[in-house]
C-alpha cells in the first residue's frame, strides 16, 4: 500500500503519483505550488516523478502528449490555476480526441486566507478565483474533471485520476488541489496499490463473427488511422493484411503510422478511392474515414469496427454504416482475431495469393508516380513541398522520430516519408494549432538517444508558443530539428475561398483576404537565440545538404530550425517580403 498518513498533501501527490507509475511531471504552474516545490527539495527516499518545468501550459500539455505517445506511459501535468487551465485547454482538448492519457493537476483557494495555516494571498481573491473553480472551467475538455474538497479524499483522488487516466478509452483527467490542503497533512492512505484495469478483448463471439466475415470476403479492404499507438498492433496488422491479401488504408488525417508505408501491401492514403471495390470494409482505430459519412461504401458491403470507442461517444455526429461493431482494446483483440482467422484460412492459399499480388502491382505503380513527381520538381522555383520531404527521405537517420503539425503538406508527408518505422511517427494537433512542436519535446523526452524532427508549417509555427519551446529545448537539453515549411501565409484559409465561390470576388480581383503571414521574418535567427542552428533555404538545390546540417546540428546538442521558404500563399509566385 501507498503509505500517505501524515504527508503534507504536496508529498502525498508525488508519492501517490510515483506509486501509480507517473515518471515524468511536465509543469507550468504558479504560485500556488510552493508546498510542492519544498517536497521535491526534500531528499526522497521514495521513487517521485520527475519535473520539467515548461515555461507555457500549451507546452507542458502538448509534452505530455508526446511522451505517453512515444512510451505508453501515463504523464503528470501541473498548471496555474484557472487562467493556466484556460491555456491548456486547446491542448487538453486535442488529447480528449486523440484518447490520449494524462493526468492533469491545477491549484486553487478554497479559503482565501480566512482559515488558519498559510496566507494564500490576497491575488486569489482579487484576480484568480472563479465560481465553481478550475475543475468547471475545463470539464468539457477533458474526460474528467474534479475539485478535491476536503482533505481526506486527497490521495484517493489522485489515485482514481490516474486509473481513470489510463481506463479504455483512455484520455486527459483534471484535478484541482486547494492550496491549503497542500501544506495540510493528510489523515488517510489511498485505498489499494492498484493500478488501471487493463482494457477488455472484444467479444469472442463477436471476433468469431469478424472472422467469419474476413475469411468469407472476396475483396476485404482495412482503414486505420489511430491503431498504431503500438508498433505491436502495427505487427498485428502486417500478419492480418498477409494472411487476407489485403491492403491496409490510412487516411491523410491519420495520427499514427498504421502500418509500414513501403509495404506492398500499403493502399495509400484516400479510403474512399476503394469503396466501390470493397465488399468487406474492417475500420481498425478510425475516427473519420471518409467524408461525409453518408457517402460511404455500395449497397451490400459489410463494414466491421474495432476499436476502444468505436462509435467515438464524445463526438456530437459519426454518422458512418456499422454492420459489426467490436469493442475492445486492439493489441489483445487482434491477437484473438488472428488466432481465429488461421483456423479458416492458409496463408498463401492461390485466391488470397492473386489477391495480394494485385495489391501489390497497384502500390508500386502509385509509389512511381508519388517519385517521378517529386523529381519532376526538383528544380522547380519557389521550393515544393514534395521535393522537401523527398530530400528529407533521403538524409533522415534510421532510428528518426518524426512529429508532423501541417495542414496542406501532409500528404507530401505521408508519401515520402516512408521508410519511417513503426511507434516513430506522431501528428502533432487535432482539431487545432499550437502543439507540435511541444508534442516533439515529448517525443524526445520519452527517447532522448533518437532524432526527433518536427515538421511544421509556418502558420501553425506562429500558434505554437514557440519562445517557451525553444527555451524547453535548451534548459533540459532536448535537442530536436524543426523544418519550417514556409509558404509565408495560410494555404488551407486560401482554398476554401474558390472552392465555395470559383465566380467570387476574390478570384476574380486575386484579392484573398487574411491570408499572409508578412513580411515573413528569418525564422532561424530565432533557433540562434536558444544557441541553436537556423538557416533559411530559397534554393531547391540546397535542400538536402541543409536538412543534413540541421541534423548535425541536432546530433552535437542544438535545437536547429531549417526555414524551407515554399511558394507563396500570395499566389503571385513573388515573394512578398521581396
Amino acid at each position: 500500500m501507498i503509505e500517505t498518513k501524515g504527508l503534507t498533501g504536496a508529498q502525498t501527490l508525488l508519492r501517490v503519483l510515483g506509486g501509480m507509475g507517473v515518471d515524468r511531471i511536465f509543469a507550468s504552474p504558479g504560485s500556488e505550488w510552493s508546498p510542492l516545490w519544498e517536497a521535491l527539495a526534500e531528499p526522497q527516499g521514495e521513487s517521485i516523478p520527475l519535473y520539467l518545468s515548461t515555461r507555457h501550459e500549451e507546452i507542458a500539455v502538448g509534452m505530455a502528449s508526446g511522451y505517453a505517445k512515444a512510451t505508453g506511459k501515463l504523464p503528470a501535468v501541473m498548471i496555474h490555476t484557472t487562467v493556466g487551465s484556460l491555456h491548456a485547454t486547446m491542448a487538453m482538448r486535442g488529447a480528449l480526441h486523440e484518447q490520449i492519457p494524462m493526468v492533469v493537476l491545477t491549484g486553487e483557494s478554497i479559503g482565501f486566507g480566512e482559515d488558519e495555516g498559510p496566507d494564500v494571498g490576497g491575488q486569489w481573491l482579487g484576480h484568480l478565483a472563479d465560481i465553481g473553480g478550475p475543475a468547471r472551467l475545463v470539464d468539457r475538455c477533458v474526460k474528467w474533471s474534479f475539485g478535491v474538497n476536503t482533505k481526506a479524499i486527497l490521495p484517493a483522488t489522485i489515485q482514481r485520476a490516474c486509473q481513470l487516466a489510463m481506463a479504455a478509452p483512455r484520455g486527459p483527467v483534471f484535478v484541482s488541489l486547494p492550496m491549503e490542503y497542500l501544506f495540510d497533512k493528510m489523515t488517510k492512505n489511498p485505498p489499494s496499490e492498484h493500478g488501471s484495469a487493463p482494457a477488455p478483448t472484444a467479444d469472442p463471439k463477436g471476433i468469431e463473427e469478424l472472422a467469419d466475415l474476413l475469411a468469407g470476403a472476396k475483396n476485404p479492404i482495412i482503414i486505420s488511422e489511430e491503431a498504431g499507438r503500438s508498433p505491436l498492433i502495427v505487427e498485428h496488422m502486417v500478419e492480418l493484411a498477409e494472411l487476407l491479401g489485403a491492403p491496409v488504408v490510412e487516411s491523410r488525417s491519420t495520427g499514427y503510422l498504421n502500418f509500414p508505408r513501403n509495404h506492398p501491401l500499403h493502399g495509400g492514403f484516400e479510403p474512399q478511392e476503394y469503396l466501390q471495390e470493397a465488399d468487406v470494409l474492417f475500420l481498425l482505430g478510425v475516427l473519420a474515414p471518409w467524408h461525409p459519412a453518408s457517402k460511404g461504401p455500395r449497397s451490400g458491403v459489410k463494414v466491421a469496427v474495432l476499436d476502444e470507442n468505436p462509435l467515438r461517444a464524445e463526438l456530437p455526429y459519426w454518422g458512418f454504416q456499422v454492420d459489426l461493431c467490436l469493442t475492445g482494446e486492439i493489441e489483445s483483440s487482434l491477437e484473438q482475431l488472428l488466432k481465429t482467422l488461421k483456423k479458416r484460412l492458409s496463408k498463401g492459399e492461390a485466391g488470397l495469393a492473386q489477391r495480394a499480388e494485385k495489391w501489390r502491382k497497384r502500390s508500386e505503380e502509385r509509389r512511381r508516380k508519388w517519385k517521378e513527381e517529386a523529381l519532376s520538381v526538383k528544380e522547380k522555383m519557389p521550393i515544393d513541398t514534395r521535393w522537401v520531404t523527398y530530400e528529407l527521405s533521403q538524409v533522415l537517420p534510421p532510428d528518426a522520430m518524426i512529429v508532423e503539425e501541417t495542414i496542406t503538406h501532409r500528404l507530401a508527408v505521408h508519401r515520402y516519408l516512408d521508410a519511417v518505422k513503426p511507434g516513430s511517427y506522431f501528428a502533432g494537433c487535432i482539431g487545432g494549432l499550437g502543439t507540435g512542436l511541444a508534442t516533439a519535446l515529448g517525443v524526445k523526452a520519452a527517447a532522448p538517444k533518437r532524432p526527433v524532427v518536427c515538421l511544421i508549417g509556418d502558420g501553425s509555427f506562429n500558434y505554437d508558443p514557440a519562445l517557451a519551446a525553444l527555451g524547453a529545448s535548451q534548459e533540459h537539453k532536448m535537442p530536436i530539428l524543426i523544418v519550417l515549411f514556409n509558404n509565408m501565409g495560410y494555404l488551407s484559409q486560401k482554398s476554401g475561398v474558390p472552392r465555395y465561390f470559383p465566380d467570387g470576388w476574390a478570384v476574380r480581383t486575386k484579392k484573398f483576404v487574411g491570408i499572409s503571414i508578412t513580411p515573413s521574418p528569418d525564422y532561424g535567427t530565432i533557433a540562434r537565440a536558444f544557441d541553436g542552428y537556423g538557416e533559411k533555404v530559397e534554393e531547391p538545390g540546397q535542400v538536402r545538404a541543409a536538412l543534413e546540417r540541421g541534423l548535425k546540428a541536432v546530433a552535437a546538442g542544438q535545437v536547429a530550425l531549417i526555414d524551407i521558404r515554399l511558394d507563396p500563399v500570395s499566389g503571385s509566385g513573388k515573394r512578398p517580403d521581396k
